[in-house]
């Protein structure tokens, strides 16, 4: 009977031993789904290349420069945009439908802006799509667009208007009046897993 008691105390002793190092353990490590591992790099890596692909692809086969030339003059904002000044969600471009289809309908979020130089040296930061604060595992690339006074700017269904970006109340001034060039603007696209 004593060595019955004996082996019982020796069970509940390692048991409660392991019990306390799983404890331990678990109290020093915290992992969640944003802790970084190998498959959260990929990850980031894919959303890289991907916002790169989409950003080369729309320079590329021309629906990026239009959906910068969608401006509304006589509301001096972007067509479609809220009372905050930025369109909530994918811009009603051939562009946008892109980002929609690329993105959105993967559960991946983003925001769009365009960065410009003002005559005075200031870069000013507008922004085309805002969905949110990017997580810290985001991933951001950028293109720069050349704009000329004769681009015309975009009705709502995306056809050209009269209006030219020159002659206009465009969100950047002309660089150089006395050429045909207007402005270079950089556009950025930052994503990241809802």
């Amino acid at each position: 009977m004593a060595r019955a008691q004996a082996h019982t105390l020796e069970a509940i002793a390692a048991a409660l031993i392991l019990v306390s190092s799983l404890v331990f353990a678990l109290q020093v490590t915290a992992v969640t789904p944003l802790t970084g591992s190998t498959s959260s790099q990929h990850i980031e890596n894919q959303q890289q290349a991907v916002a790169e692909g989409l950003l080369a692809t729309a320079a590329e086969n021309g629906t990026l420069r239009p959906t910068l030339l969608h401006w509304n003059a006589s509301a001096e904002n972007w067509r479609g945009a809220t009372d905050d000044g930025y369109v909530e969600g994918p811009p009603p471009t051939d562009f946008g439908a892109v980002l929609d289809d690329a993105l959105s309908e993967r559960g991946i979020a983003f925001d769009l802006t365009v960065y410009y130089v003002e005559p005075g040296g200031d870069r000013q930061r507008l922004p085309i799509v805002d969905l949110g604060e990017p997580s810290d595992h985001a991933s951001t690339a950028r293109r720069l667009v050349t704009l000329t006074d004769d681009d015309r700017l975009r009705a709502a269904d995306g056809s050209p208007t009269g209006d030219t970006v020159g002659d206009s109340a465009y969100f950047v001034e002309d660089a150089d009046p006395d050429q045909n060039l207007y402005a270079v603007v950089e556009v950025e696209l930052v994503v990241w897993r809802i």
